[in-house]
């Protein structure tokens, strides 16, 4: 057979784009879906807040104290949700305090990843008395409950929003540095890491373009997660009193000075948490998602 008789040479399948893949199956996850969707929703909210809230979140309208939702006898479309103890409208407060949540989760999980990685690289790569030194002071954090520490911190500090995304924070950075740890360890001895120690690469070089890129995937599933735990926390300081103050619209502030009426207008009370409730499980169900998404041994 001639050269311009042979068969066509088959087609040579290209692999799909790491996004592709990863958004393949990220998918199969529906909660993981569910939850990114109502993450972008608060999004929306949080960052549109002054143009979607019906008023402003400190105004008080004597008028209509403990007004109920517009479904309940008594209710008004002015106040869809209802007004607090001193006729703040619950809604708009509602959507500022979405603002106030996600500005605590960026804010802890940036301070406390960059604390936790640096800790965990140095520890993973220098090994010796540096590990041992830096891994026993994460055990001694991780030994405290991690509330009763956040409350200690934040006492400390003083009450208010800063100190207690600082108090977070310590609370959580053990977390990030064993992380980084573990997967620094995992790598150090690759063969790729061997040869650019051989090329000449130096430290500096080796944790933060060689070996960090190789250790994302953990640590966007941890960050992710976090972000839950972050709410979560500020919400417990907001709600003893030494997170933020009154008359800011944060979610535990507003649950601890509305219990009184617990009974008598349960609506105060109710919508905060249920705020709290459902984001932190959208990020709970996106750190899942992410996690199988992630890593290979559980994509489906």
């Amino acid at each position: 057979m001639s050269a311009s008789q042979s068969p066509a040479a088959a087609p040579v399948s290209r692999p799909p784009h790491p996004l592709l893949e990863f958004w393949y199956h990220f998918k199969q996850n529906k909660g993981s879906l569910l939850g990114l969707a109502v993450i972008l929703a608060i999004t929306v909210i949080a960052v549109f807040a002054e143009w979607l809230a019906p008023h402003d979140p400190n105004i008080q309208f004597r008028e209509a104290i403990l007004t109920p939702p517009v479904w309940a006898d008594g209710g008004s479309w002015r106040f869809i949700l209802g007004t607090d103890d001193i006729g703040r409208d619950m809604l708009s407060r509602l959507m500022y305090g979405a603002r106030l949540s996600m500005m605590i989760g960026l804010i802890v999980v940036t301070l406390s990843l960059a604390v936790g990685l640096a800790f965990g690289m140095v520890a993973g790569f220098f090994g010796g008395m540096v590990d041992v030194l830096i891994m026993r002071v994460m055990d001694i954090l991780l030994a405290l409950p991690s509330m009763l520490l956040a409350v200690v911190v934040a006492a400390i500090l003083g009450p208010g929003l800063v100190n207690a995304m600082l108090a977070v924070s310590v609370v959580v950075i053990p977390h990030y540095a064993r992380l980084t740890r573990a997967a620094v360890l995992a790598e150090v001895n690759r063969d790729y890491v061997i040869a650019s120690r051989v090329a000449g690469a130096g430290p500096l070089r080796l944790m933060l373009i060689v070996v960090l890129p190789n250790c994302v995937a953990p640590l966007i599933v941890q960050a992710t997660l976090g972000f839950s735990t972050a709410i979560l926390d500020a919400a417990a300081l907001g709600f003893l009193g030494l997170g933020a103050q009154p008359p800011t619209p944060e979610w535990g502030t507003m649950l601890a000075s509305s219990l009184q009426f617990l009974q008598r207008a349960p609506w105060v009370v109710t919508w905060p948490g249920v705020s709290i409730l459902v984001t932190v499980l959208a990020f709970n169900l996106l750190g899942d998602g992410l996690r199988d998404a992630l890593d290979p041994k559980l994509k489906r």
